[in-house]
């Protein structure tokens, strides 16, 4: 007996529109790590990028999420599985109510049921380096419009768009006509 031939037609694959522009790498990752994550258990990569931001700082230097696993069909009331370094899995399992509470209301729905606390190292962070020093001083008027701004890290990228703003102004050496 043969089987009937398919009449289902297939959905050409629609190609990925270039835009004939350079594209930084941190608009590439979410796409190539997006199916990495989703097959390691995790719905969204954010989780892991802003565990921080999640559960606080105390817990996420140590803790660190490793996958979300759900029930065949469904995707909610999952096993969030912890990594946690050292003696802290004793109050990570205390505290498990609250971080399952925090990471629900991230995803904005009860997509945790669950903690599995599994012993392990984590890796240390790594720092940011600091910025590089800026090769003139800001102008006396630039410095005192700076003075005023509490964070530091944004005091240090308006200092740096300062200065190269004033590098341009400048015509370089080798332009000009004497």
């Amino acid at each position: 007996m043969t089987k009937p031939p398919r009449t289902t037609t297939r959905q050409p694959r629609l190609e990925p529109q270039r835009s004939n522009r350079v594209r930084a790498v941190s608009e590439l990752l979410p796409d190539v790590g997006g199916a990495a994550f989703r097959k390691f258990g995790f719905v969204q990569s954010a989780v892991v990028s802003r565990w921080s931001e999640i559960v606080g700082e105390r817990y996420a230097r140590v803790s660190a999420p490793e996958s979300i696993r759900f029930p065949r069909g469904k995707r909610e009331e999952g096993v969030l599985a912890l990594t946690v370094s050292g003696a802290f899995a004793p109050m990570m399992q205390h505290i498990a109510p609250e971080i399952i509470e925090r990471v629900n209301r991230f995803f904005g729905y009860p997509a945790v049921a669950k903690l599995a606390i599994r012993h392990g190292d984590l890796r240390a962070p790594k720092a940011k380096p600091a910025p590089p020093p800026s090769l003139k001083p800001l102008s006396e008027a630039m410095g005192d419009s700076l003075r005023g701004i509490a964070d530091p890290e944004l005091r240090a990228v308006l200092e740096s768009l300062a200065a190269g703003v004033a590098a341009q102004d400048e015509t370089p050496v080798f332009g000009r006509i004497d």
